[in-house]
């Protein structure tokens, strides 16, 4: 392949330290990427330049700070190719994003014959929401099983969505399993009984291109700094039509189009449902961030990886006692492992010695680990400046866990 993974390192400068004496190894990413460059200079120029609120000034620094910050919801918008730029509301995360869904929609359209769809290999963030908002409502919480293979269980999907059903909210990829899910015929389905559809594409939207009008979803949900931009930034996607319909969230500046002690009205989108002061700095760094994925191009990024994924996987399944987690299902930048009988945590505190980070536990996707009757996993998550010599790292890493417990 053309992809020259030693010259994009060369842009993440965090990539080029010693951990414990070695070189990093970087496989945390599900949990948070690296940042090139180009992101966090960025970053530093807002704040030597242009530092100034948005939206409320007249003076030339606030123009151009606000210039910035609506250019970033503008390349967002174009990045994911959503219909209108008032389409892209701001958030401080993911999490932020699917508690703006769920708490809007839900107070407007749950009541006691409501129901809400999920699924087993849901984050936390797309669980609890949901959860509070059903009890809140007194809706009913569905959840959609996932089959011996590790995928969703679409013929039982389809049993469960009936008229009660008010709206489907699920994964893209399982941040725990890097299970990729069907989401198109997941849209599909849900469509067929004008059911709208919210997507957290907080895994989805780093390992493939995003188009929300062909994917057909009604929400989709992302962060900022799993894409390789800062903490602190996230984004919602949503249809003008639900968007309109939907009260606000939050309460405060900005939200607002007049205010006097009798009544409040409120402003038009995006704004409704962005209030306060917004992280600007980050918000501009997240473009920088896009502008920079957009330069290298996510077909030649997906390939890459889905090489270097199958490269891992074969590599641990060729040591005796590594189990993959859903193996054989289709999956994205992420191997799931036990090691023999060894917890999790052991096994991962020994594996950071050895200058590698992954992460061990439920990866805040417990009912999925409970449901396969374990403790948690073991994860590697990769990004497109990993290599097949860091992997190589890994399996040896991982050879003598299994001498030392031996």
């Amino acid at each position: 392949m053309s992809f020259d993974v030693l010259k994009i390192r060369k842009d993440f400068p965090a990539l080029h330290q010693q951990v414990y004496g070695k070189p990093l190894v970087y496989f945390d990413n599900a949990a948070t990427s690296q940042k090139p460059e180009a992101v966090i200079n960025q970053i530093a120029e807002y704040y030597r330049t242009i530092n100034s609120n948005v939206h409320r000034g007249v003076h030339y620094m606030s123009q151009q700070a606000t210039d910035a910050f609506e250019g970033s919801r503008k390349r967002i918008q174009e990045y994911i190719n959503a219909a209108n730029h008032h389409e892209i509301i701001i958030t401080k995360g993911a999490t932020d994003s699917i508690n703006l869904v769920a708490n809007s929609f839900g107070r407007k359209f749950l009541d006691e014959n409501a129901e809400v769809i999920i699924s087993s290999l849901e984050h936390h963030a797309n669980i609890v929401p949901w959860q509070v908002i059903c009890e809140k409502q007194k809706a009913k919480l569905r959840v959609i099983p996932v089959t011996e293979a590790g995928t969703l269980d679409l013929k039982a999907f389809e049993q469960m969505i009936n008229d009660k059903t008010k709206i489907v909210a699920v994964g893209h990829i399982s941040n725990a399993l890097g299970v990729v899910n069907p989401i198109k015929k997941i849209i599909a389905i849900a469509h067929q009984h004008n059911v709208p559809v919210m997507v957290d594409g907080a895994q989805g939207i780093v390992h493939d291109s995003i188009d929300v009008q062909a994917m057909g979803c009604d929400f989709y949900c992302f962060s900022s700094h799993k894409f390789y931009g800062p903490m602190g930034v996230g984004v919602l996607y949503g249809k003008e039509k639900w968007l309109e319909e939907m009260p606000p969230y939050q309460t405060g500046g900005e939200m607002i189009k007049s205010v006097t002690f009798e009544k409040t009205t409120y402003n038009e989108l995006p704004f409704k449902f962005e209030t306060g002061t917004p992280n600007v700095a980050d918000v501009i760094g997240f473009k920088s961030a896009i502008d920079y994925i957009d330069g290298i191009g996510m077909e030649s990024i997906k390939a890459y990886e889905d090489e270097i994924l199958d490269y891992g996987i074969k590599k641990l399944k060729a040591i005796d006692g590594v189990k993959i987690l859903a193996d054989g299902a289709p999956k994205a930048g992420v191997i799931s492992f036990l090691i023999d009988d060894i917890h999790p945590y052991d096994a991962g505190t020994i594996i950071d010695k050895f200058g590698i980070a992954v992460r061990t536990g439920n990866h805040c996707a417990q009912p999925i680990m409970d449901l396969l009757c374990i403790p948690g996993s073991i994860r590697a998550s990769l990004a497109f400046y990993n290599t097949k010599d860091e992997i190589d790292r890994l399996a040896e890493a991982i050879i003598t866990v299994k001498e030392m417990f031996a």
